[in-house]
């Protein structure tokens, strides 16, 4: 089972630069993830997700395989791989996996103007190895399902009092 773990930071920049140290520590094999976005909130109050990776595009790729593949059978692989790209593209762009859009969108409107947050669905992580790698970034706990000392954990080694 993973945990959502939602970090608010004051600018987007901020928020790209513990994305990037998470995906780090991810090939590092100390964290697990599941989802990763950076979500941010304009001058205007208008919220935007950015996404880790593309599952339209994820898709298209995986149809354009398949697709060549039954297209050999049928002795026309490139139409078979141009048919499979636009389905499994137009697979991939309805399909959501990982943490809830209208989720993060919501948690976005409780971010300051200018601000952004990292929210992640962790699936297994080595806390003692990835908690002194993002503190330096600070942050601010804007919600998790994390037990309640480890939640307290990680308040701590980001400057936080813990919750009560």
């Amino acid at each position: 089972m993973s945990n959502l773990v939602a970090i608010a930071y004051p600018d987007r920049d901020t928020a790209e630069q513990v994305r990037r140290t998470l995906l780090e520590m991810q090939k590092e094999h100390l964290i697990d993830l599941d989802d990763m976005v950076v979500v941010t909130r304009s001058e205007d109050g208008k919220v935007k997700l950015h996404q880790s990776s593309s599952v339209a595009a994820a898709g298209a790729a995986g149809g354009a395989i398949w697709g060549g593949l039954i297209g050999l059978l049928f002795l026309a692989p490139l139409f078979g791989m141009a048919v499979g790209a636009a389905a499994g593209g137009a697979t991939g762009s309805l399909t959501d996996v990982g943490v809830d859009d209208k989720f993060m969108k919501e948690l976005g409107t409780r971010l300051a103007e200018g601000g952004a947050a990292v929210i992640v669905l962790v699936r297994k992580s080595t806390p003692y190895k990835v908690l002194p790698r993002i503190q330096e970034y600070g942050g601010h706990v804007l919600q998790t399902s994390l037990s309640q000392e480890a939640e307290d954990g990680l308040r701590a080694s980001l400057g936080e009092p813990a919750s009560a």
